[in-house]
């Protein structure tokens, strides 16, 4: 990651910290009376090919020490009612604030997978994984929705995983290389404000 990369992403957390910090002191307080604890879902994740990293999110699912693989229809039921209420507007990563900061992650970026898939995909991610892992990307907001669907109606964790690898993986890491061929300070805060557009009710 470059220095002015890293300059960009500590200037955007100094600046959006004071208007996120409410959410960030209300959400854990809401998950904690509501689903009780754990409040925070730590994952391990890659941001290249050989390292990895703890990402943080606000636990929207209930606990099980099993869980494995990206979440399709057959999580579907663990999800909480509050849980559900966080991923509509993206609030369960506010956590990923401090993997922004620590360097792990940048703002904008391809999203950073699971070890099992990048050990899984070793050319495909070996090109990825060039690019430092982001919270939001070009694949994230382009294919999110299709990719949503997809799994949305798997049944199974084999399912989810079948359709995760052979119909996701390959469409993302394109539009991932495309956004790192045509990265600029410009592309990423525009994708930020698609990201936070998205994300705001307009009735």
């Amino acid at each position: 990651m470059t220095l002015a990369n890293r300059a960009f992403d500590i200037f955007f957390v100094l600046l959006f910290l004071p208007f996120l910090l409410p959410a960030i002191i209300l959400v854990p307080l809401a998950i904690l009376i509501l689903d009780g604890r754990p409040v925070l879902y730590v994952s391990e994740r890659m941001n290249s090919p050989k390292q990895g990293f703890n990402l943080l999110k606000f636990r929207t699912m209930h606990f099980d020490p099993d869980d494995q693989g990206v979440s399709g229809g057959d999580k579907e039921a663990r999800i909480t009612k509050t849980g559900a209420f966080l991923r509509r507007y993206r609030l369960d990563e506010l956590p990923q604030l401090w993997n922004i900061f620590k360097g792990d992650i940048r703002f904008v970026g391809p999203r950073p997978p699971l070890r099992h898939y990048v050990e899984k995909f070793p050319e495909i991610y070996g090109e990825v994984l060039k690019s430092r892992p982001g919270v939001t990307g070009l694949a994230t907001l382009a294919y999110h929705k299709t990719e949503e669907r997809l799994l949305s109606v798997c049944e199974t964790a084999e399912e989810t995983e079948e359709v995760y690898c052979r119909r996701c993986v390959p469409r993302k890491a394109k539009l991932d290389l495309i956004y790192a061929q045509n990265q600029t300070p410009c592309t990423d805060i525009h994708m930020m404000c698609v990201t936070m557009y998205r994300k705001i009710p307009i009735h």
